[in-house]
């Protein structure tokens, strides 16, 4: 099976104004969001499973960039909540800032998936011209579009 970047990316899954302050309230807002979408099942479950992970392993990268995530049963497919703050999130012992948090669960039988899916969205932020359109982008169309490569990339 190849995943196509195209299929992860859903207007209603994605927040451009996060208004929790800690990283635990902004993942709330994200969960909440695939939960209204009904992409996840058992969402107080599931988000405990994203703080526990993010506690132990934090996932907060360069460019204030967060890849927090749950490998769970509690989803079918590989579902994605996107959220931006504009002026961060602290993550991880550091208190590094977030303001991009791509959020993921992952089914346990989809993890090479999982790597792969990240894998590719990690590269491609790592575009300044990517992330500073992120940034502006006005409405989750605008954001997703920028994420969108013309000949939707697959990632085999």
């Amino acid at each position: 099976m190849s995943l196509v970047l195209a299929d992860l990316l859903k207007e209603k899954q994605v927040d451009l104004d996060l208004r929790g302050r800690t990283m635990e309230t902004a993942l709330q807002e994200l969960v909440a969001l695939l939960a209204a979408d009904e992409q996840v099942r058992e969402s107080e479950n599931f988000l405990e499973q994203v703080l526990a992970r993010e506690r132990s392993n934090p996932t907060v990268l360069e460019h204030a960039i967060a890849f927090p995530h749950a490998r769970t049963e509690l989803v079918d497919k590989i579902v994605l909540g996107i959220g931006r703050s504009h002026s961060g999130i602290p993550f991880g012992p550091a208190g590094e800032r977030a303001r991009l948090i791509f959020l993921l669960g992952v089914p346990q039988r989809l993890v090479s998936d999982y790597l792969v899916s990240v894998g590719a969205l990690a590269r491609l932020l790592k575009d300044p011209e990517v992330r500073q359109r992120l940034f502006a982008a006005n409405s989750p169309k605008e954001f997703l579009d920028v994420l969108r490569a013309p000949d939707e990339t697959r990632f085999d």
